[in-house]
C-alpha cells in the first residue's frame, strides 16, 4: 500500500518552484560493507515540538458568508470543514475503493440494477436523533438535484426506504455503484445554519466564535485529536491566513495553475484523486492523426514521469490509462516504457516524414497545462513530429474543442470512482471531443459496467484504448494537504477527507 508522503519544507512554495528541491538530502549510504542489523533498526526519538512554535488553538479556514450545506456549499475550504461533519453510506479509501460507512451491508440483484443497503443501527445525528432510511432517501434525493452530485447519480430511477434500509433502482447496470455513494447524509432544519450530520464534529458558535466541537454521540466512539477546532473566515486571503499561522492546514491542487506561495516550515501529504489529465486525439483529422499506429507513437512518446516530476514536483500520478494507478483496476502490466527507439520504429512503419505540423490545443487560463503542453510539443519535435501549441482562453478553447479545430487537445476530467469511462471513449460521451466511434469499445464498456470481475473487464477496456489510442492519458492530479510544521502528526488524507484517519491523527497545541 502506498503511504502518503510527508516532507519537511522551509522555503517559499509555488507552482513554478520544485518542492522536491526543498526536501532534505538523502543520507549517504555506507560503502564499507553491511551495516549490523542492530544499527539498522535503531532509531532516534523525534524531539517534542517546541512550545514556542505551537499555536494556542487548532484552526481551519472557512468562509463565513457561504453555506455549510454539503450539497450547495462551494468547493474548497467549506468542503474540508464539511468532511468532518458529514458521512456517506460509503467512503473512499486511499486506493479510491469504497468502504462501508453508514451502510453496514448491502445486496444487489444479478444484473446490478437494484441495490438494497442496510444501515448501521447505532448511528445518530449531531442533534441526537437516530439515522433512518427516510433520512438517507431524502438526502440522496436532494443530492440528485444538486450541481455537485447530479451527474454521478443520474442513473437512479427511484429510491425507497424502510426504517433501516434503502433501496435504489438504476436504469442501467453498474457493478461499481457503491463507489458513487460517498455522498454526505445530513438532516436539514430551517433553524440551523449547517445541517446536522453524523460525523465526528458538529458546527457550533461559542464565546470565541464559530467552531467545530465533538459530536457527543458519534457512532464510531473513537477519540478525536482536539476538543475544539476554530473556524477562521478567510475569504480571498487563504494564503495569507496560512502563512501567518492563523490557520494550520489548507488543501491545494498544484495542477490547477493557481499560484501557491506560502512561507515558513510546512509539511505536506498527498491524496490520490480521480482527476485525470490527458490529450484527446482528433481521429477524424487529416493524416497522420487518422492512423492508429501514429497515435500509438504519440502515446509512447510522452515521458509522463518526467512531466509529473518537473511540473508537479511529484504531486501527481503518471498514468497511461484513464484509471488511477492507485486503483486495483489499473492494469500495470499493460504499461509501456517511454522509448525513443520504439517511437522511431512506429513512425517508420507508416513511412512518416513529418510533413504536417500538428495543432495542440490548450486552455491558456491554466499555466500548468500550458507548460505541460509546451513540454510535450517540444519532446514530440525532438522525435521528429512537428507540433505547435495553440493556447486559447476558456471560451475560445471550448469553442475550438467543440468544432474539433485541433489535432491534439489538452483536457482534464474528474472521473467517478466507479471508473465508468463512457464519457471519455464512447461515441456518445460528452468528453469525446473528437467524435471517435468504435463498436468494439462500445461492447467492452457495456461488459465492464455489468461485470462481476471488474478488474478483468477494465483490463480489456484499457487494452483496447492502448491499441487504438483515441486519448493519451498523462497523469492523475493529487490533492496536497499543506500543514504547519510540528502541529499535525500521522495525518493520512484521501481525495474527499483530509482527516481520513482522524482517530490516529495527533495535533500539538501550546500548553498553558
Amino acid at each position: 500500500m502506498r503511504r502518503p508522503r510527508y516532507i519537511w519544507l522551509s522555503c517559499v512554495l509555488s507552482v513554478s518552484l520544485l518542492l522536491s528541491a526543498c526536501a532534505p538530502d538523502e543520507l549517504e549510504r555506507e560503502e564499507s560493507g553491511l551495516i549490523p542489523l542492530e544499527e539498522q533498526t535503531q532509531t532516534t526519538p523525534e524531539p517534542e515540538p517546541s512550545q514556542a512554535n505551537l499555536p494556542w488553538r487548532f484552526s481551519l479556514p472557512y468562509e463565513v458568508d457561504k453555506s455549510m450545506d454539503p450539497y450547495t456549499c462551494p468547493d474548497g475550504v467549506q468542503q474540508v470543514v464539511a468532511s468532518l461533519m458529514y458521512e456517506g453510506l460509503f467512503r473512499l479509501d486511499e486506493q479510491l475503493e469504497p468502504e462501508n460507512c453508514l451502510c453496514e451491508r448491502y445486496t444487489c440483484n444479478e444484473n446490478f440494477t437494484s441495490y438494497t443497503f442496510n444501515l448501521r443501527w447505532d448511528v445518530a445525528f449531531s442533534d441526537g436523533s437516530y439515522l433512518t432510511g427516510a433520512d438517507v432517501r431524502k438526502s440522496l434525493n436532494r443530492a440528485r438535484e444538486s450541481a455537485r452530485y447530479r451527474s454521478r447519480l443520474s442513473r437512479i430511477t427511484s429510491i425507497t426506504s424502510t426504517d433501516m434500509t434503502v433501496t435504489i433502482h438504476l436504469n442501467a447496470p453498474n457493478s461499481g455503484f457503491p463507489a458513487l455513494l460517498d455522498v454526505p447524509i445530513c438532516k436539514t432544519t430551517n433553524k440551523s445554519r449547517a445541517p446536522y450530520g453524523t460525523g465526528p464534529y458538529r458546527y457550533n458558535v461559542d464565546d470565541y466564535g464559530p467552531c467545530l466541537t465533538p459530536t457527543a454521540n458519534w457512532w464510531r466512539g473513537q477519540p478525536r485529536p482536539v476538543e475544539r477546532i476554530a473556524l477562521v473566515d478567510v475569504g480571498a486571503s487563504l494564503l495569507y491566513r496560512f502563512s501567518s499561522h492563523d490557520v494550520q492546514l489548507m488543501v491545494t491542487d498544484f495542477s490547477s495553475g493557481a499560484s501557491v506561495g506560502v512561507t515558513g516550515d510546512i509539511r505536506y501529504a498527498d491524496a490520490a484523486t480521480t482527476d485525470v489529465h490527458y490529450l484527446v486525439c482528433n481521429t477524424e483529422a487529416a493524416w497522420p492523426m487518422n492512423i492508429t499506429m501514429f497515435r500509438r507513437a504519440l502515446m509512447t512518446g510522452i515521458n509522463r514521469e518526467s512531466l509529473v516530476s518537473a511540473f508537479l514536483s511529484g504531486h501527481g500520478e503518471p498514468a497511461q490509462f484513464p484509471v488511477s494507478p492507485r486503483s486495483r483496476l489499473y492494469p500495470t502490466d499493460l504499461e509501456l516504457d517511454y522509448s525513443v527507439e520504439t517511437v522511431s520504429e512506429q513512425l517508420q512503419s507508416i513511412w512518416y516524414e513529418g510533413s504536417r505540423t500538428l495543432k495542440l490545443l490548450v486552455n491558456s487560463d491554466n499555466s500548468f497545462k500550458v507548460s505541460v503542453a509546451r513540454s510535450i510539443a517540444e519532446n514530440y519535435r525532438a522525435l521528429g513530429i512537428p507540433v505547435q501549441v495553440r493556447a486559447l482562453p476558456w471560451e475560445a478553447f471550448r469553442e475550438a474543442a467543440r468544432n474539433r479545430d485541433f489535432d491534439l487537445c489538452y483536457c482534464e476530467a474528474r472521473m467517478t470512482a466507479d471508473w465508468n469511462l463512457s464519457a471519455l471513449v464512447s461515441s456518445w460521451g460528452n468528453l469525446n471531443f473528437s467524435g471517435w466511434s468504435d463498436a468494439r469499445m462500445a461492447g467492452l464498456l457495456e461488459q465492464y459496467v455489468a461485470a462481476s470481475d471488474r478488474v478483468e473487464a477494465m483490463r480489456q477496456v484499457c487494452e483496447h484504448i492502448k491499441e487504438q489510442a483515441p486519448i493519451l492519458p498523462i497523469c492523475f492530479a493529487c490533492n496536497t494537504v499543506l500543514m504547519q510544521a510540528n502541529v499535525i502528526d500521522n495525518l493520512t488524507p484521501t481525495a474527499q477527507e483530509p482527516f481520513y484517519n482522524l482517530p490516529e491523527c495527533v495535533i500539538h497545541l501550546k500548553v498553558a
